[in-house]
């Protein structure tokens, strides 16, 4: 009896696993939607080379190399709050701890979502989004007084938190486009889904979702002189992003 009861719970586990990580993908899918609407899939080919996408997703893809190659770094660099060191709410966000397939995950919606916000906000300001999701999280908690449990996903490392909150503030931006309905429906529809998975699962990505699209509208709204978008489509310049896909793609000719 009691082995059957717990195959039972062992199942219901794996179930609420699952079901966690299905919706914590189906969100950075809405996401990423509202960043592509927002950006235009058909002027991707013809934008810069998203260098400071490009420079924090290499920092991320070090920390996994350092993972790689002392076993010691996770102990160092993680966010542990058993242990001292201001450092570590920085530098637990390019540890990862999901696994092969967590840490793939982490790093390539990392990459995409970082080329569609500098694409719109600008690289300094992208970077500086990002800041605020990796620092703001834990105290947006102390300040409403949440003490069950950070709203952070960061489980002592992984850089998912963060990567949701910059992606909800590419929703707020299209939520104040707002040319078409469906772009409207789509940027409401992530902190509305962030808000019941934060609800029903406490689910923290749902929650830092929320943060960073209000943010992002903060940002928007306030600060439009600090936004830099890459505007210079007409004309692109010569290293765009088809021109790079082109030269990847290309072949070596064999000798004849």
């Amino acid at each position: 009896m009691s082995s059957t009861r717990n195959d039972i719970q062992g199942g219901l586990v794996a179930m609420g696993a699952l079901l966690f990580n299905v919706t914590t993908a189906a969100l950075m899918i809405l996401l990423f939607n509202a960043g592509l609407a927002l950006v235009g899939q058909d002027t991707l080919g013809r934008r810069r080379i998203p260098w400071a996408a490009v420079a924090v997703t290499a920092v991320a893809l070090a920390g996994v190399v350092t993972q790689l190659c002392w076993s010691g770094a996770m102990d160092a660099f993680d966010s542990d709050p058993g242990k001292s060191g201001w450092w570590r709410v920085i530098t637990s966000v390019f540890m990862q701890n999901g696994g092969f397939l967590g840490g793939a995950w982490n790093i390539a919606t990392l990459a995409v979502i970082a080329a569609l916000a500098q694409w719109f906000w600008g690289g300094p300001l992208t970077v500086a989004l990002f800041a605020a999701g990796i620092l703001l999280p834990e105290h947006i908690d102390a300040l409403f007084g949440q003490t069950g449990g950070s709203t952070d996903p960061r489980n002592f490392a992984g850089s998912s938190g963060a990567t949701y909150f910059l992606a909800a503030t590419l929703a707020a931006g299209l939520l104040l486009r707002g040319r078409e309905r469906k772009d409207v429906l789509l940027a409401i529809a992530a902190p509305v889904f962030g808000l019941g998975m934060w609800f029903a699962q406490s689910n923290g990505h749902g929650m830092v979702t929320v943060y960073g699209f209000v943010l992002g509208l903060l940002v928007r709204t306030l600060g439009s002189r600090l936004i830099d978008p890459d505007r210079d489509l007409r004309q692109p310049p010569r290293t765009t992003m088809a021109s790079l896909a082109g030269l990847v793609g290309r072949r070596p000719r064999q000798a004849g």
